[in-house]
């Protein structure tokens, strides 16, 4: 068993759970604001009261600030309040379709249950990285779903017919490499207008960056259909009267699964810090919507988050994203490698 492979496939599930399923999970709506509890710490969760009593269903406290210059809260040890599972509330739409009215977890009134504490307008800083959660991978997979085709389609036509076909194709990967890319999306980024919906501003992300992250990718891609294109079971296709058509997607594209794969899983974190980069500076996700990227822009002040460093919960996500699509490509390269896969039970036997 692969088990880099298996963890790694285990938290990208996860990611997956909470991109479709973030609003059910975030206890409070993004966007709701308490002006109570401004740079509140995260709630913290008990099961053993003042009397010393263990209960099995965890509850919290009522805190309230207290000294508004040195920003403490106390807990109102004088009465509890559970967590509730499955709690009504406002209407909202899972994943933009289906409507519903139910949170998975929650408080009741007036308590609040904080988990990452909450940013300098009283938002609940886990509803919003799970919200930011969803905005960011979506994000970053659209322009994998764009770039890996696009690459796949250039750099194939490259290596297998060659001639004009792969002047022309070779030259237009060139041009797009030696584009500071960084600096172009910024460019045209803020080319676009600023006062755009977030669901467009997302598009508009996808677009550019998708427009410069394939041509390294059909450069290697190229490289190997160029290999594959003197393999003998391709000739024997050939000589058997296969169409060009036939070879591509009967021979030389399923050659290429494992290793598009494994590029993805590169390219993802990119995909994602590009994300991050144009929201922290302004060009990107603007608020009220929440990204990893306008979340982090507001931890801007570095004694903020000296003294409130659960706003750097989008940093840790980023991290944890990274690590995991890095752990999934070297599992991969793994499975798909022959020789290793046959290695894999002698490792373990020994």
């Amino acid at each position: 068993m692969n088990r880099r492979l298996l963890s790694a496939v285990t938290i990208l599930l996860i990611l997956i759970g909470v991109v479709l399923f973030a609003d059910v999970v975030a206890p409070y709506s993004s966007a709701e604001q308490d002006r109570e509890h401004f740079f509140a710490p995260p709630t913290r969760l008990h099961f053993r009261d003042q009397q010393g009593t263990w209960h099995v269903r965890p509850f919290v406290y009522q805190s309230s600030l207290v000294d508004r210059a040195q920003m403490t809260y106390v807990e109102a040890t004088g009465q509890s309040f559970p967590v509730r599972f499955f709690v009504p509330s406002e209407s909202y739409d899972i994943a933009g379709l289906i409507p519903c009215r139910t949170r998975l977890f929650g408080v009741d009134a007036p308590a609040k249950v904080f988990l990452f504490g909450s940013d300098g307008l009283g938002r609940d800083v886990f509803s919003r990285l799970l919200m930011g959660t969803r905005l960011s991978l979506s994000i970053a997979f659209g322009a994998l779903l764009i770039s890996i085709p696009l690459a796949l389609v250039i750099g194939s036509l490259a290596g297998y017919y060659g001639g004009r076909i792969d002047f022309v194709c070779m030259r237009l990967v060139e041009l797009f490499l030696a584009l500071p890319a960084l600096y172009l999306v910024i460019a045209l980024r803020s080319a676009l207008p600023l006062n755009i919906p977030a669901e467009g501003i997302a598009l508009a992300l996808i677009a550019v960056l998708s427009l410069f992250g394939w041509a390294a990718l059909a450069r290697i891609v190229r490289g190997m259909v160029l290999s594959l294109r003197e393999r003998q079971f391709v000739d024997a296709a050939i000589a058997m009267g296969a169409s060009d058509w036939r070879v591509l997607t009967r021979h030389v594209f399923p050659q290429l699964v494992g290793f598009t794969l494994i590029q993805a899983a590169i390219a993802a974190p990119g995909f994602v810090l590009a994300e991050v980069t144009l929201s922290y500076l302004g060009l990107g996700i603007q608020e009220p919507a929440s990204s990893w990227g306008s979340m982090l822009a507001s931890a801007r002040d570095l004694q903020l988050v000296i003294a409130y460093w659960w706003n750097l919960a989008p940093a840790a996500a980023i991290i944890v994203v990274s690590l995991t699509c890095h752990v999934l490509a070297e599992g991969l390269r793994q499975w798909a490698n022959p020789r290793t896969r046959k290695l894999t039970p002698l490792r373990e036997a020994f």
